[in-house]
């Protein structure tokens, strides 16, 4: 287990979190004395076995869910006064049926009490980001897996986001589709410069994306390990084939497997 220490908000620091614990009613803490911090626009992939945490702790952080000790600062600020900073990506799409992708982007715009003229530009702005201007009109029914994906990424984008938090986001589509959204991620976020925290069970991914990936697990979750990623920029497909890339998918697996009590 990596010792933890106060942490305190610092402008240095984008995400600050210090000794958070999270626990439900007649339950063993989920969390327990986490600490992490996070610089703006980094890209940090969280990566460990499921139910150790990963999706309570982003929860916690977008204010989704309460904390039971400790503290999360936003640039500066606690989860519920930060909201208008981050948007939340779900592995489920959940793109409202009714609407079209157009309409299903405008959500967070008229939540946010923006004019027509002003949802329809931005609208058109984020769907060419996305590759999906020619489709504007049509209902999620009518989209792959992989567009929906993309609407879902549209509209969180619509808000002019500075934090992206992404919960298994490409975690259902097969493996083509996932790799050419992970490669459309990076250019997305090299133009928009948000941070970015990510939850994955794929190895290949994370290293692909991150900047830092953090191991964890136990019960309650522990952050057991950190790697940090020096491939370079821009990544592009042809990088998954070079051998520093799979020397780096290797040691995140063998410090899994190890995390894990297996044979390495």
């Amino acid at each position: 287990m990596m010792p933890t220490s106060e942490v305190l908000p610092s402008v240095a620091d984008f995400i600050s979190i210090s000794t958070l614990s999270k626990r439900y009613p007649h339950s063993k803490p989920v969390i327990e004395d986490f600490s992490l911090r996070i610089a703006a626009g980094e890209f940090v992939s969280l990566l460990g076995a499921s139910g150790c945490g990963k999706s309570t702790l982003l929860a916690m952080i977008a204010g989704l869910t309460g904390t039971s000790a400790g503290s999360i600062h936003i640039d500066g600020r606690p989860p519920a006064h930060a909201r208008e900073l981050m948007s939340f990506v779900f592995q489920d799409p959940a793109l409202l049926p009714w609407r079209t992708v157009a309409g299903n982007v405008s959500l967070s715009l008229e939540f946010a009490g923006r004019s027509k003229s002003t949802r329809a530009a931005r609208i058109a702005e984020v769907l060419e980001l996305v590759g999906l201007q020619d489709v504007a009109g049509y209902y999620p029914r009518e989209l792959s897996g992989g567009m929906k994906m993309r609407a879902s990424l549209a509209r969180a984008l619509a808000s002019t986001p500075r934090l992206m938090l992404m919960d298994e986001p490409f975690g259902a589509l097969d493996e083509m589709t996932r790799n050419r959204l992970n490669e459309e991620l990076l250019a997305l976020k090299a133009r928009q410069r948000w941070t970015t925290l990510f939850v994955t069970h794929s190895i290949s991914e994370a290293v692909f994306l991150s900047d830092r990936i953090l191991l964890m697990g136990g019960n309650p979750a522990e952050r057991l390990r950190e790697i940090r990623v020096s491939l370079p920029m821009p990544r592009t497909a042809a990088l998954r084939s070079t051998p520093l890339f799979l020397s780096l998918v290797g040691e995140v697996s063998m410090a899994l497997a190890m995390m894990a009590g297996m044979p390495t």
